[in-house]
C-alpha cells in the first residue's frame, strides 16, 4: 500500500510535465475505450433487435400430431416481405377469428377489417408515396410502439382483413417465440463481422493502448530505476509505476465509457447507412462495462511492467542510458506459419485445387490472419534494426547515417510509432476481401427481373390485370403436368411455357423460328434438358372451368424443337419444357396448378412501381422476386455498415496512435537533439534525420502489409467458394493509402524538431 501512495504522490508532484502527461494518458484511454465499448456494443445492438422480432412472430399451441389446437376458431395471419428499393417491408394481413388473443408488442389492439397500423418510417413513406397505400389498404388507425419494431427504420404494418380475403392464412393464438428466423444478420455472416472488426479494430487498439500507457517510457524507467537505487525493492517498484499507469488507464476507462454513452445517444439518432437502433439498445451490459473497466487497465498495467522490470532489475543500466539489447529473433515464429499457411491458400487458388473443406478452412483462416497481424507487430524491431544496419553501413549521407544508427540502437521505438499505421494497412486489405465477397452476392447483373405470382384461386380478369400493370413488358404461364399423388411410382412430368411468338421473343430473345399456332420443344446447346421431355411422350395437364368442373388436356411432346442460347445460364426457360400458344387451351378452361411469370426492367425504380402495381390489384397475393432477396441485401447493407464504421474506428485508433507515439518519441529525444544541435547540427539536417527514423521503419512495414494483406485477402476469397480470387482494383487504393501515410508521417514529424536550444535538457533529470 505504501508503494501505491507514493505512485500517486509522485504522480501528483513530479512538475507540471509529467501532470500533462498524465492527463495524456487519461485521454487516449478515453478514445480507446469509446472504440472498444462501440465495437463490443455491436452483437448487443444486433440481439435485442432479433429479441424484439422474436417477440412479434406469431404462435400457434400444437397438439401431439403438431395440429394447432383452435385453428378453426382462431384468428388467421398471412405475412408478407416485398422489396421496398433494397429494404423489405413486411405486411401483416390479419383475420379476426371467434377467439380474442392479446395483441403484438407495440399495439394496442389487433386491427380489424379495413383498420391499418403502420410503423412510423412507414408512415412518412406513404406520406411521400401515395402509389404505396395500394400495398397497404385501410385506414391509419395509428403507429407500432417501439418495442414492437426491431429498428426505428423498419417498414412494417399491421394490415386488418376479413377471413374471406385470407384463404392462405395461418391460425394464431399467441405472439412470442424464443427466437426468430429473420435474424438481422444470419449467425454465420455475425461471425465474419466479428472476426473482421478484431482485424480491423481490435488488434490497433490493444497497440494503441499500449502506446498509451507507455509514454515517457524511458524518463519513468530512469525514474524507477533512481528508487530502485534508494533501497525500493523490485515488486516496490513495480507497485509505484503500476499506481500511475493503472490509475490513469481507469480514469480514461471510466471517462470513455462516458464518452461512449453520449456518442450512443448522437449516433442513434441520427443513424448510419442502412443500420439504426434505439437509444437503449447500444446502452452497455455489466459485463461489457467490466470487460473495458478492467481489460483496459490490466494491458495498461502488463504494457508498463516491462520498463518497470527492467528498471528494477538493472537500474544502473537505465540510468545511464545502456545500450538495449537487441530484439529476439523468435518474434518472426507468428508471422513465418502464418505466412505459410495464407501462401499455401494462395496456391491451391492459382493451381484450380481450391479447398472445399470449410470447417478446416474456418480454424486455419482466422488463425493464419491474427497470426500475421501478430506478427508484422513483433517483427518490425527485428526487420528494422537489420535494415537499419545495412543502411547505416552504406550510407555516406550524415543524416541517414544518424537516423539508422538511432533505429539501430532504439529498434522499440520504430514499433510505437508506426505499428498502429501498418494494422490499420493490413486489416484495410482483410475488409477489403470480405467486401468482394458480399459484393459477389449482391451483384444482379440481369437486365431483366421476373415476378412469380401462383395463379390459384386468382380468376381470369385478375390474372389479366396483373399482366397489364405498368412496367410489366412481357408475360407468360408456366404449367406442371398431373401427376398421382397417392401413387409410390417416381412422379414423371413434364413443364409448359404457354404464350405466344411475341411473348416468347421478350422471354428468350435469342429463340429463332417460332410460329405462332405451332407446338414446340426449347431446347439450349448448353443445358442437358429432362429425359422425361422426349418427342412422343403423353402428359396430362389439369384444368378447370368458372362451374369447377374439371377435364384433363394431354399433350404430346413435339419433335420439332425451337433452339436458344443461354450460356451464362439466366434465360426464364429451362431446355426441355415444351412451348404451346394459348390457343390450345379449350375455351373457358384454366390451368389447375400453374404460375404466372411477369418481365419488367430490373431498374430498382420499375421494380419498385410493379410492385406497387401488383399490389394495387391484389395486395394479399404473394409475389416472388428471383434475383432480389431483400433480407440479404439488407443484411448485407448492415455488414458493409458496420464494416465501414470498423474502418473509420481503425482509422482513428491508428492516426491517434502515431500522434501520440511520434509526439512522445520526439519529446524523449529532445535531450540527443540538444546535444547534437551544440555539437554543429543544423535544424535542416536534424528534421531531415527525424523524418528518416519514422520513414524508414514505417515504409518497410506498410510495405510487407500490403503484400501479407493483400494475400491474406486472396487466401479468404479462396476458401469462401467465390468466383472471384484475385482483385486488382483495390491495389491502387491500398498503395495511394500507404503513400499518404507515410507522406503524412513525414511531414508530421517535421515540426517535432524545435527551435529553441535548451541545454538544460542534457544534464536534466
Amino acid at each position: 500500500m505504501k508503494e501505491l501512495l507514493l505512485g500517486l504522490r509522485l504522480l501528483s508532484g513530479s512538475g507540471r510535465g509529467n501532470r500533462v502527461r498524465f492527463l495524456l494518458m487519461v485521454g487516449g484511454s478515453a478514445i480507446g475505450v469509446c472504440c472498444l465499448a462501440m465495437v463490443l456494443a455491436i452483437p448487443a445492438i444486433l440481439a435485442t433487435q432479433d429479441g424484439r422480432k422474436a417477440a412479434r412472430e406469431s404462435d400457434c399451441r400444437r397438439d401431439d400430431r403438431r395440429v394447432c389446437i383452435g385453428s378453426d376458431r382462431a384468428p388467421l395471419e398471412l405475412d408478407l416481405t416485398d422489396p421496398y428499393g433494397s429494404r423489405p417491408m413486411i405486411r401483416i394481413f390479419h383475420a379476426p377469428g371467434a377467439i380474442t388473443i392479446a395483441p403484438p408488442p407495440g399495439l394496442r389492439r389487433l386491427p380489424s377489417p379495413g383498420e391499418v397500423f403502420v410503423s412510423p418510417k412507414l408512415h412518412e413513406e406513404l406520406r411521400k408515396e401515395p402509389g404505396l397505400a395500394q400495398l397497404v389498404p385501410g385506414r391509419e388507425q395509428g403507429l407500432i410502439g417501439a418495442h414492437g419494431l426491431a429498428h426505428p427504420d423498419e417498414l412494417y404494418a399491421y394490415i386488418g382483413v376479413s377471413r374471406d380475403q385470407l384463404k392462405d392464412g395461418h391460425a394464431v393464438t399467441s405472439f412470442g417465440r424464443s427466437y426468430t428466423h429473420d435474424e438481422t444478420v444470419e449467425p454465420s455472416t455475425l461471425d465474419i463481422v466479428r472476426f473482421t472488426l478484431a482485424g480491423v479494430v481490435l488488434l490497433p487498439l490493444a497497440v494503441y493502448l499500449s502506446v498509451c500507457a507507455r509514454l515517457s517510457a524511458a524518463a519513468r524507467a530512469r525514474r524507477l530505476a533512481a528508487l530502485r537505487l534508494l533501497g525500493l525493492s523490485k515488486k516496490g517498484v513495480q507497485r509505484v509505476n503500476a499506481a500511475e499507469t493503472v490509475a490513469a488507464a481507469l480514469l480514461g476507462a471510466v471517462l470513455g465509457l462516458g464518452i461512449y454513452a453520449v456518442v450512443n445517444q448522437l449516433i442513434s439518432r441520427v443513424g448510419l447507412p442502412g443500420f439504426r437502433w434505439y437509444p437503449s439498445d447500444g446502452s452497455l451490459s455489466l459485463s461489457t462495462a467490466l470487460i473495458c473497466l478492467i481489460g483496459c487497465p490490466a494491458l495498461a498495467w502488463f504494457a508498463g511492467s516491462v520498463g518497470a522490470r527492467k528498471a528494477a532489475a538493472n537500474p544502473l543500466a537505465v540510468r545511464r542510458g545502456a545500450v538495449e539489447k537487441p530484439p529476439a529473433k523468435w518474434g518472426l515464429l507468428p508471422l513465418l506459419p502464418g505466412l505459410g499457411v495464407i501462401t499455401a491458400y494462395c496456391v491451391a487458388g492459382a493451381t484450380g485445387h481450391e479447398p472445399r473443406d470449410s470447417s478446416l478452412s474456418s480454424l486455419l483462416m482466422p488463425l493464419a490472419v491474427v497470426s500475421v497481424g501478430v506478427g508484422l507487430v513483433l517483427a518490425l524491431p527485428i526487420l528494422s534494426r537489420t535494415l537499419s544496419r545495412s543502411v547505416a553501413r552504406a550510407s555516406r549521407s550524415l543524416p541517414l547515417g544518424l537516423a539508422m544508427r538511432r533505429n539501430e540502437m532504439e529498434p522499440g521505438g520504430a514499433l510505437r510509432v508506426a505499428t498502429g499505421l501498418i494494422l490499420l494497412v493490413y486489416a484495410a486489405s482483410l475488409a477489403q476481401g470480405v467486401l468482394i465477397e458480399l459484393d459477389q452476392v449482391t451483384k444482379n447483373s440481369s437486365p431483366v427481373q421476373p415476378y412469380v405470382l401462383t395463379l390459384e384461386g386468382i380468376p381470369e380478369e385478375k390474372q389479366r390485370a396483373f399482366e397489364e400493370v405498368a412496367g410489366v413488358r412481357g408475360h407468360f404461364v408456366r404449367m406442371n403436368s398431373w401427376w398421382d399423388h397417392s401413387s409410390d411410382d417416381w412422379p414423371h412430368t413434364l413443364s409448359m411455357v404457354v404464350a405466344n411468338c411475341d411473348q416468347l421473343r421478350k422471354i428468350v430473345p435469342t429463340a429463332h423460328g417460332c410460329l405462332n399456332g405451332r407446338s414446340a420443344r426449347l431446347v439450349s446447346d448448353g443445358q442437358i434438358y429432362d429425359e422425361d421431355s422426349r418427342p412422343g411422350s403423353v402428359f396430362p395437364f389439369l384444368l378447370h372451368d368458372s362451374r369447377g368442373q374439371k377435364q384433363f388436356l394431354k399433350v404430346r411432346v413435339p419433335e420439332r424443337t425451337l433452339k436458344y442460347q443461354d450460356d451464362d445460364g439466366e434465360a426464364l426457360v429451362e431446355s426441355g419444357e415444351v412451348f404451346v400458344p394459348p390457343s390450345s387451351l379449350p375455351a373457358g378452361f384454366r390451368p389447375d396448378s400453374a404460375t404466372l411469370v411477369l418481365l419488367s426492367s430490373s431498374a430498382p425504380e420499375t421494380v419498385r412501381s410493379v410492385l406497387d402495381g401488383l399490389g394495387g390489384v391484389d395486395p394479399t397475393a404473394q409475389v416472388e422476386t428471383p434475383g432480389v432477396v431483400v433480407t440479404a441485401l439488407q443484411q448485407i447493407t448492415v455488414v458493409k455498415t458496420i464494416l465501414a464504421m470498423g474502418m473509420v474506428l481503425g482509422l482513428i485508433i491508428g492516426v491517434a496512435a502515431y500522434l501520440v507515439a511520434a509526439t512522445d518519441r520526439a519529446v524523449e529525444r529532445r535531450p540527443q537533439v540538444t546535444a547534437l544541435s551544440l555539437l554543429g547540427a543544423r535544424p535542416r539536417t536534424l528534421r531531415a534525420v527525424q523524418v528518416a527514423q519514422v520513414v524508414l521503419p514505417l515504409a518497410v512495414g506498410l510495405v510487407l502489409a500490403v503484400v501479407a494483406g493483400k494475400a491474406a485477402e486472396s487466401s479468404y476469397l479462396v476458401t469462401g467458394g467465390g468466383e472471384v480470387f484475385w482483385d486488382g482494383a483495390g491495389v491502387p487504393l491500398l498503395l495511394a493509402c500507404a503513400l499518404g501515410v507515410v507522406a503524412v508521417a513525414a511531414v508530421g514529424s517535421l515540426p517535432l524538431i524545435g527551435r529553441r536550444i535548451d541545454p538544460e535538457l542534457i544534464r536534466r533529470d
